[in-house]
């Protein structure tokens, strides 16, 4: 009896410190999934802060912006040395640009090699919008042809200083982050709407870039989308002339063929004494 006493003794006391062990392990598991999701928590709270704070910090520097300073040396005269283009345009006249080659150096470097390589000669603008801009620099004449100098599509350069004010050269885009800038450009034509300043105001544009708009017009729903890489200098006269032509409607209703070709020339690629 006593013996059978004894091992009744001994397997409850085994289970005891079974289930004690296993208490143990259950709550030490628990412990720590719960220290992890704390972890987890913490860092994706930490990690939304920052991007909050990102944003914030960027929308100041966005409002808070000299678009006045920079917009002045966006549309002052080339300075001597600095290379520049002229534009023949058949029976309308030249047009004279200056280029942004340190904020855009692949746009201008693709643009003045076509240019010296007479890639644009003969090309003519086949997409022409009065109050927007116009657009050439595809030897097919249709909007769907021309490549870079590379021979694919390269990506844009965006710089916040550049902006697509009147007589801005930029380059044309099959979309943002496409990487398909090849050889197409245009001219932004448009002057200043006060309609479409109110809009900006109330949009929350920065007051100095309004202002700017103002000023020099353009067509600022482009702007932080497509390469502003150039400036028109003279002959916006010349732009605007191209701009009125009397026009025909493209395969998507648009009202932007040109009755008439509008051929360059050619382009001289020379120095601003």
């Amino acid at each position: 009896m006593e013996n059978k006493a004894a091992i009744i003794v001994t397997i409850v006391v085994a289970l005891i410190l079974f289930v004690v062990i296993a208490l143990v392990i259950v709550f030490g598991e628990d412990k720590k999934t719960t220290n992890s999701t704390n972890s987890t928590s913490s860092q994706n709270s930490t990690s939304e802060n920052e991007k909050t704070e990102n944003s914030t910090n960027e929308q100041s520097e966005f409002q808070n912006y000299d678009f006045e300073e920079a917009a002045e040396k966006q549309m002052a005269d080339a300075k001597s040395g600095e290379t520049i283009a002229i534009m023949h345009v058949k029976n309308f006249g030249d047009i004279k640009f200056k280029f942004f080659t340190e904020k855009t150096p692949k746009a201008v470097e693709n643009f003045l090699t076509h240019a010296q390589n007479g890639y644009y000669d003969g090309v003519k603008f086949h997409r022409v919008i009065e109050d927007f801009m116009i657009q050439g620099g595809d030897p097919l004449g249709t909007g769907y042809g021309g490549e870079s100098i590379w021979g694919k599509g390269f990506e844009e350069e965006l710089d916040e200083s550049l902006v697509p004010y009147r007589g801005a050269l930029c380059m044309a885009s099959g979309g943002t982050g496409t990487s398909s800038l090849g050889s197409q450009f245009f001219i932004v034509q448009a002057n200043a709407d006060d309609a479409i300043a109110d809009q900006m105001n109330s949009y929350g544009y920065p007051e100095k870039l309004t202002n700017c708009y103002k000023k020099y017009g353009g067509y600022l729903s482009l702007y932080g989308s497509y390469t502003v890489f150039g400036q028109v200098i003279e002959g916006m006269d010349v732009v605007d002339k191209i701009a009125k032509v009397d026009k025909s409607y493209a395969s998507n209703g648009e009202l932007s063929v040109p009755n008439e070709d509008i051929i360059i020339e050619s382009i001289d690629v020379t120095v601003q004494q």
